[in-house]
């Protein structure tokens, strides 16, 4: 009788032991003793930094690693201090968001070789060559050339209701500073218009902030008085898309819908998605691979997307011209920036020696056009077209 009790016993905790060895099949991606430290430069009322939480909460959900966020840190020391302090609380990646944090991520860095650093639109890691720190980005010129694509066709179906004439038809722009990364994004976000509606110019205005809600509202109404019939922006508060809505001027906003806010208004938004990303740099943590020191999501990843078409706004046919387009740029038969589709001072552009290598006088040192198309984000993973093309015309 004891041999047979002492048998049940025997079996049963084999099973129970099977079966915990099968859960942590389950769970082999998670893993609770690993932590993950975000730096933002704003907080969630910022759409920036709103769309890094989101996506920072959705990888560090599903890779089961701890998430400790730290928000409202300036471009300055204050980066280097909590960067510090979330390695001190036993952080193995520290994540930063804003262009302006890179070289106190970069000091970090040095002083911690044992934890990954990860900085999104830096252009130094190729350069500084740390085993530790790491830039990243997104393909987001190929988002916001379909963003143009839907911007154009609502153009074109003003100019069908007679409200303006053909040679009318002029697009605003409310960028935060006139950097590489957002001049990218307004040449693409202008191309991508341009495709459907030839006739289409652009202004853009700079704020010189990437969060300002009364500057973006200014610069907003300020392009709308100047006969601008729709409004887009790299800018990161609410001012630009809730000025458009009191103007009744269609809008194409950035980093996420703003449609409850404005419904008659806001037509689509392009953004990066950032889980993708700190879900690769996660698992090469756990599996002990390098992470790459300039990485860039594309279409393909997932990281570039737009948010639903809001029909109320848009013209008819919109979300059929985006698929379209998109199609065409995964299948490799459109660029964004084939030098077919711009000019330069009225000539084509053949070469040109783009400042990827980044230094204080902003020299070009790479040549980036090949066979008739500028390759961005090839060199790197930030952006480095800053080219003024025709057709855009920059005011104070």
């Amino acid at each position: 009788m004891f041999k047979k009790v002492l048998s049940i016993a025997l079996a049963a905790l084999m099973v129970l032991s099977l079966a915990a060895v099968f859960a942590g099949c389950d769970t082999a991606t998670g893993d609770e003793s690993m932590k993950v430290g975000f730096i933002y430069l704003h907080d969630e009322n910022s759409t920036y930094d709103n769309n890094f939480l989101t996506a920072a909460k959705e990888a560090c959900e599903k890779m089961g690693v701890e998430m400790i966020n730290k928000t409202n840190i300036d471009e300055s020391d204050a980066c280097k201090e909590a960067a510090l302090d979330l390695v001190d609380q036993g952080c193995d990646i520290v994540f930063a968001d804003s262009f302006g944090h890179e070289d106190f991520m970069i000091e970090a860095a040095k002083a911690n070789p044992e934890v990954q650093f990860l900085h999104a639109t830096g252009t130094k890691a190729h350069t500084e060559k740390l085993d530790n720190f790491h830039n990243a980005f997104a393909s987001i010129y190929e988002g916001r050339y379909l963003a143009g694509v839907a911007a154009g066709m609502k153009i074109n179906e003003m100019i069908e209701e007679g409200k303006f004439t053909a040679d009318e038809a002029k697009m605003g722009y409310v960028g935060a500073h006139p950097y590489a990364e957002v001049k990218s994004g307004y040449t693409s976000f202008y191309l991508g218009a341009k495709s459907v509606c030839p006739t289409v110019t652009m202004e853009v205005t700079f704020t010189g902030s990437w969060y300002d809600e009364t500057l973006e509202k200014e610069a907003a109404n300020k392009l709308i008085s100047d006969g601008c019939v729709l409004i887009s922006q790299h800018a990161d508060s609410m001012g630009a898309p809730t000025a458009c809505e009191s103007a009744k001027v269609p809008n194409v906003s950035y980093n996420g819908s703003t449609v409850k806010a404005c419904p008659n208004t806001f037509i689509v938004s392009s953004k990066i998605n950032w889980a993708p990303y700190f879900e690769y740099a996660i698992q090469c943590v756990k599996d002990g691979k390098a992470i790459d020191t300039d990485w860039t999501g594309t279409l393909a990843t997932g990281s570039v997307e737009l948010t639903e078409v809001n029909e109320k706004a848009a013209a008819e046919g919109t979300q059929e011209a985006i698929d379209a387009a998109k199609a065409d740029l995964e299948a490799g038969k459109i660029s964004v920036f084939d030098t077919a589709n711009f000019t330069v001072d009225g000539k084509a552009l053949k070469s040109y020696k783009a400042d990827v290598d980044s230094d204080p006088e902003f020299k070009g040192d790479t040549e980036v056009i090949t066979d008739g198309v500028f390759e961005e984000s090839k060199y790197r993973s930030a952006p480095y077209f800053d080219i003024d093309i025709d057709g855009i015309t920059v005011i104070k």
